[in-house]
């Protein structure tokens, strides 16, 4: 189905940055189906969401609005003319294959949901 394709890209995303060898031992990590995609819940709380509508990440509000004005990122909106869901960024591609650079966002995207060292 498109919602396992959807969670085995993401499994495979956190993996090429290393997730699950740094994290997984501090926090309790689970990558489940969410709607048409998969998301990431970190101790719970939903982080990333990986669906049609693209890599959401869930990121401080001053993150997000700089990922955007840089042309990285755009508001997340499941439909289009739904409400943007407040404090997700959706990545662009460029950003996506870059792995150091998603690893700083996924990262960052996991201490605000987890209120670590901000």
């Amino acid at each position: 189905t498109m919602a396992k394709l959807y969670f085995n890209r993401l499994s495979n995303l956190l993996q090429e940055v290393g997730l699950d060898l740094v994290r997984k031992s501090i926090i309790k990590i689970e990558i489940k189906h969410f709607f048409s995609g998969a998301a990431l819940y970190v101790d719970g709380k939903i982080c990333i969401s990986l669906t049609p509508v693209g890599l959401a990440l869930k990121l401080p509000e001053n993150k997000k609005n700089e990922l955007i004005q840089e042309k990285k990122a755009k508001s997340l909106r499941y439909f289009p003319r739904g409400p943007i869901k407040k404090n997700y960024a959706v990545l662009s591609e460029p950003l996506i294959k870059n792995l150091i650079e998603l690893a700083y966002w996924v990262n960052l995207s996991i201490d605000y949901v987890t209120k670590k060292d901000l």
